[in-house]
């Protein structure tokens, strides 16, 4: 029920632009042709507005150096691509309807952005500003906001309060950016109480974060260089289903003796460390990743999460393990995979070594 459960909301999560734009296709697919006109004649000259989807304008690839006006009745905006340098408060008088905003792959900077112009986008809901040249996290952002995607700048520094008021943001993309354990305190995402997902990946973190949001489903930590998990540290973010430590300097020693061994995780992936040995792993636990480490050897009867004599039964499947891909490939294991492994781990449909 539980796996059901974080399955549906990653669907909410990750599917709503299919659905979402579906929906408003089919409301304008009918559009009387009539119409079309009007349109077109507030169609920024440099943009494209398809008459089926008026409520779209597309600016991507233009080699656009400023916004241009958008007109009122735009939702979608598209400028991907192109060499803007500022966000100004001219460019949005007459758009306060927007939900969406691509601004990916640009040269935007902090001193670029007008002062509270992004926040005065009050039904804005979608945020993405990957790839530009910002070095801090733009504040104030739109109350409303449910996605920022900030990846590939250079970001080094998050102003206090940044995320203050953002109640409704279930996704914060930071990956591959500048962010040191200094950039993160205790308060930092104070007020994320719907994120879901939190990707700080590709930095520059020695130390696990401090305060997660509670209700977090996905944390993705890959590629910094992370050496230890406090103990006790899953218990503050007790709905962690996807946790992603690969490419870190995590030993034997950095992990706590019961550090993994979490109900709520479902997916873990801790390739590219220098662990010698499995760490104690929870029966709930169905994707286990340890791909090039430093694992010598694999005992089933002591990485087993319930006592082998358990798992041999076949009709106890209240406790029996729920392992169903493991991943050692790229360690010093030499095949086959011992019996008790086997044992314990019923439900496996996949070894890779």
């Amino acid at each position: 029920i539980m796996t059901l459960k974080v399955c549906t909301r990653l669907l909410i999560l990750f599917l709503f632009n299919s659905v979402w734009t579906r929906t408003v296709r089919q409301v304008y697919d009918e559009l009387d042709p009539e119409h079309w006109s009007h349109y077109t004649s507030e169609c920024p000259r440099e943009c494209f507005c398809p008459p089926s989807f008026p409520n779209a304008l597309y600016c991507d690839n233009k080699g656009l150096k400023e916004i241009p006006a958008i007109p009122a009745r735009i939702w979608y905006l598209y400028l991907q691509n192109n060499l803007i340098e500022t966000i100004s408060e001219k460019s949005f008088v007459n758009a306060t309807y927007l939900r969406w905003i691509n601004l990916n792959k640009n040269k935007i900077t902090n001193s670029g952005i007008e002062s509270g112009v992004l926040s005065k986008l009050k039904r804005l809901l979608y945020l993405f500003l990957e790839d530009n040249e910002l070095e801090e996290v733009p504040a104030p952002l739109p109350v409303g906001l449910e996605q920022l995607r900030l990846a590939r700048n250079r970001i080094s520094r998050i102003p206090e309060g940044a995320f203050g008021n953002l109640e409704n943001l279930t996704m914060l993309d930071l990956h591959q950016n500048s962010l040191l354990d200094s950039a993160l305190q205790s308060n930092t995402f104070q007020g994320l109480n719907n994120l879901m997902q939190l990707n700080i990946a590709k930095n520059s973190l020695k130390k696990m974060p401090l305060s997660i949001p509670a209700n977090t489903l996905q944390l993705f930590l890959d590629n910094n260089s992370i050496e230890v998990i406090p103990e006790n540290y899953f218990s503050a973010i007790p709905k962690v289903t996807f946790l992603r430590l690969n490419y870190n300097k995590l030993s034997d020693d950095g992990i706590p003796p019961n550090g993994f061994n979490v109900s709520s995780i479902l997916d873990l992936q801790l390739s590219h460390n220098q662990l010698t040995k499995i760490p104690p792993i929870n029966a709930h636990l169905e994707h286990l990743h340890l791909d090039h480490n430093r694992i010598k050897s694999v005992n089933g009867t002591q990485i087993c999460p319930v006592s082998i004599s358990v798992a041999e039964d076949h009709g106890f499947y209240g406790n029996i393990p729920r392992l169903r891909y493991l991943r050692l490939d790229g360690n010093e294991i030499q095949p086959p995979i011992p019996l008790d492994v086997m044992i314990c781990f019923r439900l496996l449909q996949a070894v890779v070594i």
